[in-house]
């Protein structure tokens, strides 16, 4: 099993190249789109939709626990497409959530300013229009992935590879992914990542339905020992609390077995 996850800047072609290469290894392909919609099938669709590579606004971060509980969903959605097989990812941070499979190769997009800019003007846009809607989706993006995984998407180091596309056509481009996920020295990373990507997206529902129900990581946290079995700690005040916590967790998909070791501390008010 392969993920190859491509970062694109708006205007260097990164779609019309991951797509491409998809098509030529037989590949699964995510784009929003098609994220969207696996995040409908999850019942994630508007917690995805709310995320969508933009910043929440500072009231939100500062005053609700949605922001948190929207990025726990998308990665969960990511974390199940890439248990399916083999798959190319554009974009939605999926060359960091991915980042720890050997079997993952990271490709990063770019292209100058005034390469872009002819881009999107071969495609009918606007010069004036066309400039401002790049620096917007760079600064949107950027932010994004800042405020998501606290990092810098500018950074050569999270990616395997960076094709500037000044001077490389898309299918030039795409012979170079491709000849470098079809190398032996690709083939013989480990292939062992079915399990954990299970885990980790059961442990991301996890997360965003106890603190969508109050229980905090503070106070209350999950822990998934093996796929479908998971294990609460924590403290809560009441006995009743306790019960809610695991009783919540029963509803959701793919756990089927919930080892409840929260413990209940009393708390006394008054004379003794």
């Amino acid at each position: 099993m392969y993920f190859i996850t491509f970062s694109e800047k708006m205007g260097t072609n990164g779609s019309e190249i991951a797509r491409k290469v998809a098509d030529q290894l037989g590949y699964n392909f995510y784009d929003t789109e098609a994220i969207e919609s696996a995040a409908q099938e999850m019942g994630f669709l508007q917690d995805v939709k709310e995320i969508d590579e933009k910043v929440p606004s500072l009231f939100e971060r500062l005053f609700s626990h949605k922001p948190e509980i929207d990025l726990d969903r998308l990665n969960s959605v990511i974390y199940e497409l890439a248990s399916r097989g083999n798959s190319v990812f554009l974009g939605r941070g999926s060359y960091i959530l991915l980042r720890t499979f050997k079997c993952a190769l990271h490709i990063r997009v770019i292209s100058s300013l005034e390469k872009r800019i002819e881009n999107l003007v071969g495609r009918g846009w606007d010069r004036k229009v066309a400039i401002k809607t790049i620096r917007r989706s760079d600064h949107e993006r950027g932010s994004f992935v800042k405020f998501a995984f606290e990092v810098d998407w500018e950074n050569p180091d999270l990616y395997d590879i960076v094709l500037n596309m000044d001077n490389l056509t898309i299918d030039l481009a795409s012979d170079i992914v491709l000849h470098t996920a079809r190398s032996e020295e690709i083939k013989a990373r480990s292939l062992d990542a079915m399990k954990s990507l299970e885990m980790m997206a059961l442990t991301r529902r996890v997360e965003a339905v106890l603190i969508e129900a109050d229980f905090l990581p503070t106070s209350v946290s999950a822990s998934v020992l093996e796929p479908g079995k998971i294990q609460l700690t924590g403290t809560v005040s009441e006995l009743s609390n306790k019960i809610r916590a695991e009783e919540i967790l029963k509803e959701v998909k793919g756990i089927k077995s919930i080892d409840n070791k929260i413990k209940v501390v009393l708390h006394y008010s008054g004379n003794v």
